[in-house]
């Protein structure tokens, strides 16, 4: 792995002490939990996105779309 930082997150004793008992790799799961959570938003913001390009495609009449396709293949 790359370069690396620290973060830091203060928890209840209670859990702490019951991740050590069940042998839990906190750092593993702190990671896994960190990237989830990159990968929602990464989605969330590529959904909000192709809704952007999906209302600006719609002001788009079909015959263009079709003219567009066909001299591409022409140009082929």
């Amino acid at each position: 792995m790359g370069d690396q930082v620290t973060v830091c997150a203060k928890i209840p004793v209670e859990l702490k002490m019951k991740l050590i008992d069940y042998d839990v790799n906190i750092s593993k799961i702190i990671r896994q939990a960190l990237q989830a959570e990159v990968e929602r938003l990464e989605k969330e913001k590529l959904m909000k996105l192709i809704g952007e390009a999906s209302k600006i495609l719609q002001k788009i009449p079909n015959e263009d779309f079709i003219k567009s396709i066909r001299e591409d293949r022409d140009s082929r």
